[in-house]
């Protein structure tokens, strides 16, 4: 079992910069995939970004590609996004999430764990 925790969402004006952290507890080690995903109220959940866990790969939404960098530690235990040059459409809740299976699907159906979020307000 592996629980998340979000913290760092706020709100910012647009063309300002958050990072946003999450602490992943439990056993992780078999894990292949986190990720980070956000959702309006009445929308969908959509991807951010996610990356591989034994690697350097990581992939990205259109919408983010360029202005937002995931990171994790080498622990594999916290998962970072920081975010730059941010706009009103990024205001959402952002999700962390964990033992996704294919990293470059960026498919929210692919990750069995999830933190409680943490909002982002960009005005």
């Amino acid at each position: 079992h592996v629980q998340l925790v979000e913290s760092g969402g706020g709100s910012v004006q647009a063309g300002g910069s958050l990072r946003l952290s999450c602490e992943a507890s439990g056993n992780t080690d078999d894990a292949t995939c986190m990720g980070w995903f956000r959702q309006d109220p009445g929308k969908e959940r959509e991807p951010v970004a996610t990356i591989y866990l034994h690697g350097p790969m990581t992939w990205y939404a259109d919408s983010v590609r360029g202005r937002f960098i995931v990171s994790r530690d080498n622990s594999k235990t916290r998962l970072d996004l920081q975010m730059n040059n941010l706009n009103p459409e990024d205001t959402a809740m952002y999700y962390c999430a964990a033992d996704g299976r294919v990293c470059s699907r960026l498919d929210p159906e692919d990750y069995y764990y999830w933190g409680q979020g943490t909002q982002v307000t960009v005005s």
